[in-house]
């Protein structure tokens, strides 16, 4: 039997809130699952800083990419044998769906804007580099790292394939949104998903719904409509999502300058050089990023020093409406108050969208 084919001598079992269990038998899935580069994700929170206003909020982009390859898993067993599924692109969906998420850094959205990154990049570069995903996916072909870029990248030559972690109702989505309705403990992003699931049929290029499923397709687009304005779009989660691109800009701006710290950044030297090799990248994760965060907040520099001990302690900014088209009278009041009684607007007074976030409305 070769590599491909292999199968585990018993099935192993994830416990898994959202699914109940979490089902593999394939040997590749279950070698991918133990790679350096995947547990790595166990330190990436999926929900960045939503954890500082929904204290249950603390589950990973491993358990999401469980999650999606569960989904996935279950939407194969359906399609079996229907018309217009090539079977032998079964192994390539599952991996694709493990390992859409792989190259997420740390609070990664934040991150990517301040160190200009892009985690989609990041995610081709550790399936294609010296990596120990890439070695195990080489094991099936030589081009079958390859392939699985092409699907989360949206390039490879099957559409249907795509569709099935990239689309309007797709194993990414449907996961995210139980997973966090879950965890942040609000009844928005419930839907019935085994009526979706059991409903969806292979086509040529796309994944389709039946019309006797439009009833659980309308919960499942009302759900996700609920989850954005009540978790993704949150004032408070936004507030620390600005603290932390905050801290990063200071820190990176008091390197420019010369400054010297307390304690050599030396994990963060390479992105703020513009530099960033691979293994840098992996390497930073959550928990490196808020030891760093513990060191600044004994700073000399007072801005430094202040956010960081802002973020770390939940003092985060109040937040009120404002409309640009209509008050700029009162920002460019405000802007020069600021200055008056010392706090540095450029760190201390900010307008913010919520239509910034890290996912797709």
């Amino acid at each position: 039997m070769t590599y491909k084919d292999e199968q585990l001598h018993e099935e192993k079992v994830f416990k898994d809130p959202v699914h109940r269990y979490v089902h593999v038998r394939d040997r590749v899935i279950w070698d991918l699952i133990g790679t350096k580069e995947f547990q790595r994700l166990r330190r990436i929170k999926q929900l960045g800083t939503s954890y500082l206003t929904f204290h249950g909020a603390e589950h990973s982009r491993f358990n999401h990419s469980l999650g999606v390859y569960e989904i996935v898993r279950r939407i194969l067993i359906n399609f079996d044998d229907r018309p217009n599924w090539n079977r032998e692109e079964r192994l390539l969906c599952l991996c694709a769906a493990l390992l859409h998420d792989l190259g997420h850094g740390p609070f990664s959205h934040s991150f990517e804007k301040v160190f200009k990154l892009d985690h989609e990049f990041f995610t081709r570069a550790i399936i294609l580099g010296d990596t120990e995903v890439r070695h195990i996916l080489e094991k099936v072909s030589e081009d079958f790292p390859k392939k699985v870029a092409d699907v989360i990248n949206k390039t490879y030559h099957d559409k249907l394939v795509i569709s099935l972690i990239s689309s309007q109702i797709d194993a990414d989505r449907m996961d995210y949104l139980q997973r966090d309705a879950y965890f942040t403990g609000v009844s928005y992003g419930h839907f019935d998903m085994e009526r979706i699931l059991r409903v969806m049929r292979p086509m040529e290029d796309q994944v389709v719904i039946k019309a006797s499923g439009m009833h659980a397709v309308e919960d499942y687009i009302m759900s996700r409509y609920q989850m954005y304005w009540q978790v993704y779009f949150h004032p408070v989660t936004r507030s620390a999502e600005v603290i932390l691109t905050k801290i990063l800009h200071r820190v990176k701006q008091l390197y420019d300058e010369g400054y010297r710290f307390k304690v050599e950044p030396t994990h963060f030297l390479s992105f703020f050089e513009g530099d960033v090799s691979l293994q840098d990248y992996i390497r930073l994760d959550e928990s490196v990023v808020l030891y760093y965060f513990q060191m600044w907040a004994e700073e000399d520099d007072i801005i430094l020093r202040d956010l960081t001990y802002r973020f770390i302690n939940r003092r985060l900014f109040k937040y009120v409406e404002f409309n640009p088209n209509l008050q700029m009278k009162e920002w460019m009041e405000l802007h020069q108050l600021f200055h008056d009684i010392g706090l540095d607007p450029d760190y201390y007074l900010v307008v913010d969208s919520s239509s910034d976030l890290p996912y797709d409305f």
